[in-house]
This record gives C-alpha cells, sequence and structure tokens, in this order.
C-alpha cells in the first residue's frame, strides 16, 4: 500500500523558547520516508501490544497510587506495530514535574487508566510515520498535545493528534519543559486582566519554571513585574539571576510584609494581576498590594494552605479570585493554541525574541559529581530535573528514581 505525499509546507525558523511559547507549536511538515503499512487505528496514548515489530521499551509505570517510591517500577514492555495514523517516537528527554508526582499520588485533576507510564511532559524523536499521518516526518521533534501521555519512556507509539510538532533547533532541555510552565504562564498574563505595556504583575513563586517563564514573557510584552521569592543565604545571587531574565523587581516574603513594601508602588504602578501558585499567608499578601478591581489567579498550592482572602479586600477593594489549570484550558480550545494567531505578536516576538527565551535551570539524572554540584548551583533558584534516554538504557538514572523519589518530591520547594 503506498501513500501519497502531503503538500509542502514552511517550518518555522529558528526560534528559542519564550518565542516557542508565545507562538505555539503548530508548524506543517512533508511526509517523507518513514511511512509504514497497513493503515489501521489507535488512540491517543501510547499502545504495548505485542507485534511483529517488537521492540524492547523500558518505561517507569505504575499499576496503583501511592507514594512514588513505593509504587513507580521500572518495566520492560514490548513497542506496537505502527498503524495508519500512529507515530513511532523516540523519546529524548522528559522533566519531573509537581504535577507528575501529584499524578502517581492520585490527587490531581486528571488521572490515567491504571496500569500508566508516568510523565506529562517531554520532547521526542520521529521514528517513523503512519501511512495517513500528514503532519510530522522522521527527524521531527514532537512534545504531548495534552496531559497523561506518558513520558518517562524510552519510546512510544502515539496517535498523530496526540502529538504537537516543534523546532529542533533549539536546545533539548528548552523543548522537553515547553509544553507546560510557557503556555500556563502566557495564558494567565493574556486572560484574566486586559494588561498594556507599562502595567506591572505580581508573582509568588518567581524562581519555578512558570515563574521564570511569566518573568521573560512579561518582558516581551512591555509588563512589569515584582517577584516575591523565599529567603535564603545566597538571595543576592538568586535577585540577580532572575532580573538577568528581565524581572523588574525581586524581593522576599518577609520585605513584602513590611510597610516598607509600599515604596515599590512610587514609580511602579499597583499591579492588576497577581499570580499564586503557593497559598496560605504567600497569597494573602500578594491580595494586599493589588490594585482595586485586580484580579488573583490561583494555579498551584505548593504550601498546601488555603488561599485566604480577607473579607475587607473583596469588599472595599472589588478584587477578584479565580484559577487556571492548562489541561482544562486544553479541553476548551483547539489543539496546539497556546496562543492566538496575531501577526503582531508574532512579529514581535520575532524580532526581539528570536534568541532571547531561556528554559529553566535543570539538572541531567545523571549519577555524577559534576551533575550533583550543576544542582545544587540550580536548586537556589528552580531546578527542573530531566530524564534522558541513556538513563533507561545505563541502568543508572532513571532505572534507580525507583527509590529516588521520595528525595524528589521533599526537594519541590514552593519557591
Amino acid at each position: 500500500m503506498t501513500c501519497p505525499r502531503a503538500p509542502s509546507a514552511v517550518q518555522a525558523g529558528r526560534s528559542m523558547w519564550v518565542r516557542c511559547a508565545l507562538w505555539g507549536a503548530r508548524a506543517g511538515s512533508q511526509l517523507q520516508s518513514g511511512v509504514l503499512a497497513p493503515c489501521r487505528r489507535h488512540g491517543g496514548a501510547a499502545s504495548y501490544s505485542a507485534s511483529a515489530q517488537a521492540s524492547r521499551v523500558r518505561a517507569l509505570i505504575y499499576g496503583s497510587h501511592g507514594d512514588p517510591a513505593k509504587v513507580i517500577e521500572l518495566k520492560n514492555l514490548e513497542l506496537a506495530a505502527v498503524g495508519g495514523s500512529d507515530v513511532h517516537v523516540k523519546m529524548l528527554a522528559a522533566p519531573i514535574n509537581p504535577s507528575d508526582i501529584n499524578m502517581i499520588q492520585g490527587n490531581y485533576g486528571l488521572l490515567p487508566k491504571l496500569p500508566a507510564v508516568g510523565g506529562n511532559e517531554g520532547v521526542g524523536q520521529v521514528e517513523a510515520v503512519g501511512c495517513r499521518v500528514t503532519r510530522l516526518k522522521p527527524g521531527d521533534w514532537v512534545i504531548p498535545a495534552n496531559a497523561g501521555l506518558g513520558t518517562w519512556q524510552t519510546e512510544a507509539v502515539f496517535s498523530e493528534k496526540a502529538l504537537i510538532q516543534v523546532p529542533n533547533d533549539i536546545p533539548l532541555q528548552s523543548a522537553a519543559t515547553l509544553g507546560v510552565n510557557p503556555c500556563t504562564a502566557y495564558r494567565m498574563l493574556v486572560d484574566f486582566e486586559q494588561l498594556k505595556p507599562g502595567d506591572s504583575v505580581i508573582q509568588n513563586a518567581s524562581n519555578s519554571g512558570v515563574g521564570q517563564a511569566v518573568i521573560q514573557i512579561a518582558a516581551a510584552l512591555g509588563l512589569r513585574t515584582i517577584n516575591v521569592v523565599r529567603d535564603r543565604p545566597d538571595i543576592q545571587k538568586l535577585m540577580d539571576r532572575l532580573k538577568d531574565l528581565g524581572a523588574e523587581h525581586v524581593i522576599t516574603e518577609e520585605e513584602l510584609r513590611k510597610p516598607e513594601a509600599k515604596n515599590l508602588f512610587k514609580n511602579t504602578p499597583q499591579p492588576r494581576l497577581a499570580l499564586n501558585c503557593v497559598g496560605g499567608k504567600s497569597s494573602t499578601e500578594l491580595l494586599r498590594h493589588l490594585a482595586p478591581g485586580g484580579t488573583m489567579v490561583t494555579y498551584g498550592g505548593m504550601a498546601k494552605q488555603p488561599v485566604t482572602a480577607p473579607v475587607s479586600l473583596l469588599i472595599f477593594k472589588d478584587l477578584k479570585l479565580r484559577g487556571f489549570w492548562l489541561s482544562q484550558w486544553k479541553k476548551d480550545h483547539s489543539p496546539g493554541t497556546c496562543t492566538p494567531e496575531r501577526p503582531q505578536l508574532r512579529r514581535k516576538t520575532d524580532m526581539e525574541l528570536s534568541s532571547e527565551g531561556r528554559a529553566p535551570c535543570w539538572a541531567e539524572d545523571v549519577q555524577a559529581e559534576t551533575a550533583k554540584a550543576h544542582k545544587r548551583e540550580c536548586d537556589s533558584w528552580g531546578t527542573t530535573v530531566v530524564l534522558r534516554e541513556w538513563s533507561f538504557q545505563s541502568g543508572l538514572g532513571l532505572g534507580s528514581w525507583t527509590g529516588r523519589f521520595r528525595p524528589i518530591t521533599k526537594g519541590l520547594k514552593p519557591f
């Protein structure tokens, strides 16, 4: 059976992390070699049934919810045959996010059918495509369109609709962390308040993955940011790094509670938008500094404490409390539409951000002193642990994460 070639399409040019976050990743591609037959259909998630094209897959799987250190197992699977609408993907890198841990624990808003492969985010390279696949070709880089796909594995067969193509000339760690944090940051910045250049935004967890994305995207949009972090011995180094990303103000939680914090707003307008990932007292302080009629958007609760809103602020300042969950946003919108197709925004990002965006600080999962030192260097301002494919094959890293999830979860700091 032969398949006709799809028309050529212009792919996205050289672009970096923030530009991808603002544009979305929806570039077409020409169908070339690697087309497989016969045609048949699979669902969006990976399939592991035996097939004539059996290939060993190593994956981190959990069959029940609970403590990741106890329920995660490293297993060998068989790769399913590639059907007509399917794509064979070799995973290149996948991060460990707090939502991944929550999903394994069973306390996340979206839970896959068990047994399930862990991991909601990552980047893979297309190895082969089915004869009905029109958007992808071998060699393309792809990321999951939605959560729950299962990225902690060496390779898998997914449906074409479950994947979004991204440029393959950006850094690997940028591509691996592109699908969640930058899109969350962008949508919160544009969906809740009609902000104009010169307006300000205040956020906590400012050195988190989302926080760093907020800083960079806000700067690209001409917005000023007030970034709250937890105090630490090397606070000046953290402040310098966040300002290097584009942060205008970086202050600690303790400083925000002092009366002198009002001096921030002598030359900076009161923020109309606050982004809360912590909860508890931290979220209350964000509310206190919002402009009348402003909005606080909660997208996380790392402190595991409820958001407390003084009645006086709701009555006399008419503040609004909203929530944001990227998975729900994707359900309500077309796949791949992280950002609007606005020509002026595309031109702006093309001119200003083609080489400026940076992914969060990251450390590969490798048992080496250099990696440990790098992770210590990054920990003070937010580290993304990235799992690499060779970790499975060598027996290091990902295979040994089975017993190392407990320190990971303990190490997930709220700021």
